[in-house]
């Protein structure tokens, strides 16, 4: 049994800002797909303002949800770390993996 007793608050906050960006990459075609929608039940001069701010805002999305989860990321990571120092960390069981060996081959200009 293994336990994670500390973890790496950039670590954790680099890898939850980038998965938050994809994240936000997905959703961007639905955002997109309804300020068309919106725009279409408008007047005009509305349309064309609420497609330009869509717009920018489909571009700032991933990363507004990047940087927010980098943030949210580091802080969980403080927590754990505290949590898991009074309480202890969570435990785990870890299994080896087989990985067959590489077989090489001879470099003929060597030889």
């Amino acid at each position: 049994m293994q336990e994670l007793k500390r973890m790496d608050v950039l670590s954790v906050g680099k890898i939850a800002g980038v998965t938050y960006a994809l994240m936000a990459v997905l959703f961007v075609p639905i955002f997109l797909i309804a300020i068309v929608a919106g725009a279409f039940s408008q007047d005009k001069e509305a349309a064309v303002f609420s497609g330009i701010v869509g717009i920018v805002l489909a571009i700032a999305m991933p990363l507004i949800y990047g940087a927010m989860g980098f943030v949210f990321g580091c802080i969980s990571a403080l927590i754990y770390n505290l949590v898991a120092k009074k309480i202890g960390g969570l435990k785990f069981e870890l299994q080896p993996v087989y990985v067959p060996p590489v077989l090489t081959v001879p470099d003929s200009q060597n030889a």
